[in-house]
């Protein structure tokens, strides 16, 4: 992971967290590519048309993170590569730590 150890300032809201999102759709592979600036990488082999990749996006986060797909709500930036998501059910601190054993950096 790019980012400190250093929990980022994601904002907490009633029964989840706000994630910012960094996507690159129509990518080699599937991953997630880690932190930069409290902005998580996450590229997807769907290309970005008819909000294919925002599914996808949505599938990764929720199978590599260990959540359900119905904790994880696309908030913002539906066409742009910058988004919102909105993880339900977690405390920042467990996504932060979820993200970091994902990219292997825990």
């Amino acid at each position: 992971m790019t980012a400190s150890a250093d929990q980022p300032t994601w904002e907490e809201r009633s029964g989840g967290v706000l994630l910012p999102v960094r996507a690159q759709p129509g990518a080699r592979r599937n991953e997630l590519r880690g932190m930069d600036g409290g902005v998580l990488k996450v590229a997807v082999t769907q290309v970005a048309e008819k909000g294919k990749a925002n599914t996808a996006l949505i599938a990764l986060l929720a199978k590599t993170l260990g959540l359900r797909k119905s904790q994880v709500e696309l908030i913002s930036g539906e066409t742009s590569r910058d988004k919102t998501l909105f993880v339900a059910k977690i405390t920042r601190g467990d996504l932060f730590r979820r993200i970091q054993e994902a990219c292997g950096d825990a």
